[in-house]
């Protein structure tokens, strides 16, 4: 029988009763889809990859005590708990709340209550989601600024050395990818709350 005809509850099976190779089937079938998500809410690599073997550890911690009752569900497991390493690494680096940008238009503040409750939590990711497609469509130049400030956290003299240029540059090209983000929401009609 070939790997691609085994299913993943026969797998998860096999792995507990001693079959480490199992194990490496289901890592190596699963790998690109819980990277991707993974990558797609923390835009760097290096992080994606530490989340990434966190989860298969925490995945096999459980296997191993037997905390795994999901028959066939796998992959949506190993995917909510590669999602709450990325919520927890955003808690730790307090990075998702702390963008002020003193005028009425500050969508960055509508993540992370950790008193939210699933839908909540679901209308939050699906704006995260929406917002992300939107800074892609800003200039390249406005986008890696916009994204260096609210998501890596740099600041704008760091911003200004990596990308070459003065600070008042980086400050500009801040303020322009905002305006542009305001005028893709309102051109588009997007409601980004809940």
């Amino acid at each position: 029988m070939k790997h691609k005809d085994i299913s993943d509850a026969v797998l998860v099976n096999r792995y507990i009763n001693g079959d480490e190779q199992s194990l490496s089937i289901l890592i190596y079938r699963h790998k690109q889809k819980i990277y991707s998500f993974i990558y797609s809410k923390v835009f760097d690599k290096d992080i994606t990859e530490d989340i990434f073997q966190d989860a298969f550890i925490k995945v096999i911690k459980n296997l191993k005590l037997g905390k795994y009752n999901e028959e066939g569900k796998f992959l949506p497991w190993v995917m909510r708990i590669s999602h709450n390493l990325v919520i927890d690494h955003f808690r730790k680096s307090n990075r998702m709340p702390k963008f002020d940008n003193s005028g009425d238009f500050n969508i960055f503040t509508v993540l992370g209550d950790p008193a939210m409750n699933a839908e909540k939590r679901l209308i939050k990711e699906q704006v995260d989601c929406d917002l992300r497609r939107l800074i892609e469509e800003l200039p390249e130049d406005q986008k890696d600024v916009l994204i260096m400030r609210m998501y890596k956290e740099m600041s704008f003299k760091e911003i200004s050395q990596q990308t070459d240029v003065s600070i008042n540059t980086a400050l500009g090209r801040m303020r322009y990818a905002l305006i542009n983000l305001r005028k893709i929401i309102e051109e588009k009609n997007i409601v980004l709350s809940n």
